[in-house]
């Protein structure tokens, strides 16, 4: 599997959202290994999902994120709106597969509990499932002790490849809890704040290095990691499609 490490820059959280798309669309279905790409935020984000833009507050939302110091972004996978600080870790894979949305639901299991161990390997009571009234609800989201929510994870298929998005919320429970249901609110979608959770909360001396760290070696034991730079052929992709993601 090839390993991409590390913010592109200048940090540009729709380029961020670009690059992921463009890597799913430059899979070579016949003989390219799978692709994970393992990163630090950087800037506090608001990321939208596609219904979210169809939504009649989706301006408010947006111009409400803004206002707070969040860059507004349009997410390359599905999913709802979900907001972190800079701090938090972001994972995108992408890989081969069908189209048919069959492995999907597999996907979503198998990386769920990969991520709680991960989280379990920090010291964190992590468990998958749902907790009510959580940001871009799903059955296979990463909580800490049944009540909040730290891990929030989307797909997107396209024609034989797959990308799956994960972010990981290390902290940032203070800001985001009354942002996010301000964002809610003007979108119309139901949120209960405390459902909003973050590793510090779980476990404070444990930083995002250490969370990237353990999520590495949570790979490494999966699979062969093989460190490769970004293209420029995906970086330029990436580029032209930037527009797309910026709200």
């Amino acid at each position: 599997m090839q390993l991409l490490s590390g913010p592109l820059q200048p940090a540009d959280p729709a380029l961020e959202m670009a690059f992921a798309l463009a890597l799913l669309r430059q899979v070579d279905r016949a003989e390219r290994d799978d692709t994970v790409r393992i990163y630090r935020a950087g800037v506090p984000t608001m990321a939208f999902g596609r219904r979210d833009t169809r939504l009649a507050g989706f301006a408010a939302a947006v111009e409400m994120a803004r206002r707070s110091g969040f860059a507004p972004v349009v997410r390359a996978a599905g999913g709802r709106v979900v907001g972190y600080t800079g701090s938090a870790l972001v994972v995108d894979h992408v890989g081969r597969g069908s189209r048919f949305p069959s492995g999907m639901e597999q996907r979503f299991a198998d990386f769920g509990a990969l991520f709680a161990r991960v989280l379990r390997s920090l010291g964190v009571d992590a468990r998958v499932g749902e907790v009510p009234g959580e940001y871009c609800p799903g059955a296979h989201s990463v909580n800490a002790r049944g009540t909040v929510k730290l891990v929030g994870t989307a797909q997107r298929i396209v024609r034989d490849a797959w990308l799956f998005s994960a972010v990981l919320v290390v902290d940032g429970t203070a800001a985001l809890r009354p942002l996010l249901t301000e964002v809610h609110r003007r979108l119309d979608l139901p949120f209960d704040a405390a459902s909003v959770g973050s590793v510090a909360d779980e476990v404070p001396a444990v930083t995002t290095a250490d969370v990237q760290a353990a999520v590495l070696a949570g790979y490494a034991d999966r699979y062969d990691l093989r460190p490769v730079e970004p293209a420029a052929t995906t970086l330029a992709l990436a580029r032209g499609l930037v527009g797309d993601h910026r709200a």
